[in-house]
């Protein structure tokens, strides 16, 4: 009896914020080696058809790296780095087509619906929505860099996403825009691409779920994990080297993301099961949370 009044008591702690996020948007961003796991995917988009039923909107962007980067060694492509980006000629975009706006977009909607949600691809084959230009690398010392069919977001077709909300179904985004002036398709960094998805929506926040699970203070300590983070706290973390190595481009990330409006963004490891309900629903959450204080 004790244990079933427990689960109710959770129950009525999601309640609150149930009725708080009915109707916002939260964009979710897939990407890491999370991709890679099929078995914590799956309860990741559990969560996403849970969120969706109790009336949230969740809108998912995704990238697919590591199978893209699989695929090229099968093919014999060697892959080729500009300044520490990689390069994207006709051949890899050709990959990136197939396995990021295919294969692995089409595999989430499948699942998607499999797990009793519905959902929609909106990619290049069914309806773009991301639009952009070529991306030009900047050096250290000024000159530019092409990096190929690599581009960068600048518009988002709000109008379709949300039509495919009120619909009653999960938008699914591969990281890919068509550059309106050629009209060809250019490879789009997927946090980039989450975070122009989430300010044109005036989301409500951004959830990057990767296989970091937030900030520690110690990264050796999993007791050290923070919770909550202005962005001015972050930016001092990052200063101080408590936020260091791998961690420093996701929370610069977020740290961007706010600046274009978004009001919080999370950080999460999709490999802990269900995260994305226990981030959202749950007063203390699992992750760590940055915001933009209202001044």
């Amino acid at each position: 009896m004790q244990e079933a009044i427990e689960k109710a008591d959770v129950l009525i702690e999601a309640l609150g914020w149930i009725r708080r996020f009915r109707e916002k948007i939260t964009v979710i961003k897939l990407g890491g080696s999370l991709m890679n796991d099929e078995d914590a995917l799956r309860h990741v988009l559990l969560d996403l058809v849970f969120m969706e039923t109790v009336g949230m909107r969740p809108v998912v962007v995704h990238g697919g790296g590591a199978a893209i980067s699989k695929a090229m060694d099968e093919a014999g492509i060697e892959p080729r780095f500009v300044e520490g980006r990689r390069y994207t000629d006709e051949a890899t975009l050709a990959i990136v087509q197939n396995v990021l706006g295919r294969q692995i977009c089409n595999w989430l909607v499948n699942q998607i619906e499999y797990l009793g949600g519905a959902a929609k691809a909106l990619n290049f084959e069914q309806r773009q929505v991301l639009f952009g230009e070529p991306l030009k690398l900047v050096a250290t010392d000024g000159t530019q860099h092409d990096l190929g069919h690599v581009g960068h977001v600048t518009d988002v077709d709000t109008d379709a996403i949300l039509d495919v909300c009120r619909s009653g179904s999960i938008p699914v985004i591969p990281s890919i825009c068509r550059n309106l002036s050629t009209d060809r398709l250019l490879n789009v960094n997927a946090d980039t691409a989450a975070t122009a998805v989430a300010q044109r929506l005036s989301a409500e926040k951004l959830v990057y779920v990767s296989d970091v699970n937030g900030v520690l203070r110690d990264q050796h300590d999993p007791t050290t994990h923070i919770q909550s983070l202005t962005a001015d706290e972050a930016r001092e973390l990052i200063a101080s080297g408590v936020i260091h190595s791998g961690m420093i481009p996701k929370v610069e990330a977020c740290l961007s993301t706010l600046q274009q409006g978004v009001q919080k963004v999370h950080i999460i490891d999709g490999r802990l099961r269900h995260s994305l309900l226990l981030e959202i629903y749950t007063t203390k959450g699992v992750g760590t949370e940055i915001i933009e204080p209202q001044r």
